[in-house]
């Protein structure tokens, strides 16, 4: 197999597909890596680092697509890329489609077999691949909130924390799933007054037996959460329907009611939101006003700690690189019934069936497709 690692070009991405590990690993598979010049570069490894690990660099995307018949990327492919795409091509990625009709419609068109890491699942029902960056965009959510509550962000001007006489900031967290978990660890180490809401008991009861009571939980019923994300300095919204579209949780008049210079941070931006004032920013402009209350709603948050969100994700999908490059796609899918969940759109036919309900498509069951 040629497995093709191009350079990410979406706003201030600069985390790749793979580490020279990780390329090394596939070769001594006896794969063929092809990696776009530079791509590693935003993640500290040098064209040097991949051609030791036995990779070819190619000077172009548009030889990397040429020449690869499975492409492994990050990011959804944007729409130069997607033009590069045809059906001899396996692409591996972030898709996040529900939210995305045009990137939808591109990869029908290309009959590309597209397998999304999103909705790859494991024996215990998660989502393995989605994991890692939900540990680091849950981590980086609680760094951009206290960013976003400094006076000079158009913020209340609050410390997380608070300092000895005065109170710390009350940060609520929608969602007790990987990235509210991980944000209210990073908001409990810098003291804030936490709560976490979910419609889950065995959630709540895990997110307080971990936290050993540190953190307030409640059971997330409409009410609850008015009356939590009005009371509140930083709300970091963090709900997940795997392979569909976000749940509009927190309305537009709910946010216009928010103390002046609340912060809200939409980690579930990529799938569309659960604020209805959220709409998709970028690292260059992270942060917008809405009422008073400032919105970080960054779609490639852990682009920005690029290094670690590298090896994490490589960490997690390298098995399933190889396993799709020593098998094939089609024998791969056909093999794990986990990566035939990633399947979302093959020959011309959408596979998901949130994304197929969600933007009109009809539903094909991924393995007619096979």
């Amino acid at each position: 197999m040629i497995v093709g690692i191009p350079k990410e070009i979406k706003n201030n991405e600069f985390r790749v597909a793979m580490t020279p590990a990780g390329v090394a690993e596939l070769v001594k598979n006896n794969h063929k890596v092809v990696v776009e010049t530079q791509a590693g570069v935003g993640s500290g490894f040098a064209d040097e680092d991949y051609v030791s690990a036995g990779a070819e660099i190619l000077p172009t995307a548009e030889a990397v697509f040429s020449t690869a018949k499975m492409i492994v990327k990050v990011k959804e492919p944007q729409a130069i890329e997607r033009a590069r795409l045809n059906k001899e091509h396996t692409l591996f990625t972030y898709l996040h489609l529900a939210p995305d009709p045009e990137q939808t419609a591109d990869l029908v068109n290309s009959e590309a077999t597209c397998i999304a890491y999103e909705t790859v699942t494991d024996d215990l029902g998660r989502l393995p691949l989605l994991a890692p960056m939900s540990e680091v965009a849950g981590r980086m959510s609680i760094q951009a909130g206290a960013y976003a509550l400094e006076k000079s962000r158009a913020g209340r001007g609050m410390l997380l924390g608070g300092v000895p006489g005065v109170s710390p900031a009350k940060v609520v967290v929608i969602g007790g799933g990987v990235v509210g978990r991980n944000a209210a660890q990073m908001a409990v180490g810098m003291g804030a007054d936490v709560t976490v809401l979910d419609r889950s008991i065995d959630v709540l009861r895990a997110i307080d037996a971990e936290f050993n009571g540190r953190v307030k939980t409640v059971f997330s019923t409409a009410l609850a959460l008015e009356e939590q994300v009005l009371a509140a300095d930083l709300v970091v919204g963090s709900v997940l329907v795997p392979g569909a579209a976000a749940p509009k949780l927190v309305t537009k008049e709910m946010v216009s009611r928010m103390k002046a210079g609340a912060a809200v941070v939409d980690v579930a931006i990529d799938q569309g939101g659960c604020f209805e004032t959220a709409k998709a920013t970028t690292h260059a402009e992270p942060t917008y006003i809405v009422d008073d209350v400032v919105h970080y709603c960054v779609a490639n948050m852990p682009g920005a700690v690029a290094r670690t969100s590298t090896y994490a994700l490589s960490n997690a999908t390298l098995p399933y690189i190889i396993k799709l490059a020593n098998m094939g796609a089609e024998d791969a899918l056909k093999a794990d019934k986990h990566l035939l969940e990633g399947l979302n759109v093959r020959h011309g036919k959408v596979t998901c069936q949130s994304v197929a309900e969600e933007l009109g498509y009809d539903f094909v069951p991924a393995l007619e497709t096979l």
